[in-house]
């Protein structure tokens, strides 16, 4: 078994539910850290598991089924990521980080930002990013497999909400026509 960590962010609950921690430890949340930001309700697990995708998904299901109305609504919420973002999830220093952007070291194919591109804090899909390291070895491959299986979460959770669904797939069947 190996130690993984992530977060779970949560809709449906706030700081006021009643018996919130109970609830949540006794459906098998007890390696889970409820936290505020706000209103807002998120639960930093240190969990084991066989994989990290395991790990993720046990702990979904400990969280929805625990009798609160919870349902999770990401993983992590690091799809999106700038540079001070990228240096800590990396241990990478930001000035390392820029000059790889900036194509001064490394091979200069850094991935593009995808948004606030005419911004001076651009964002990047930390997928893309972690893909990029591991490929030019800056970073252990695990580190952007998990990447990408969090932005996969995160893609079906959205896409769990109907009326979400309904919309991507027919923006996908118009992109196909295009």
């Amino acid at each position: 078994m190996n130690l993984y960590t992530f977060s779970l962010v949560l809709a449906g609950v706030s700081i006021d539910t009643a018996d919130l921690e109970d609830k949540l430890f006794e459906a098998g949340c007890d390696d889970g850290l409820i936290c505020f930001y706000g209103t807002n309700v998120y639960v930093d697990f240190d969990r084991e598991a066989d994989c990290f995708k395991s790990a993720i998904m046990s702990a979904i299901k400990n969280v929805e089924q625990a009798g609160l109305n919870a349902k999770v609504k990401s993983v992590d919420a690091g799809d999106y990521v700038g540079l001070s973002d990228i240096s800590q999830l990396t241990d990478i220093s930001k000035q390392s980080i820029a000059l790889l952007k900036d194509g001064k070291r490394g091979p200069g194919t850094f991935p593009s930002p995808v948004l606030r591109l005419s911004s001076r804090q651009p964002l990047w899909r930390w997928g893309d990013v972690a893909q990029w390291l591991a490929s030019n070895e800056k970073i252990d491959p695990i580190l952007a497999e998990n990447a990408l299986i969090v932005e996969s979460f995160n893609m079906a959770l959205e896409l769990r909400e109907p009326k979400k669904c309904k919309e991507i797939m027919a923006l996908t069947q118009q992109l196909e026509l295009a």
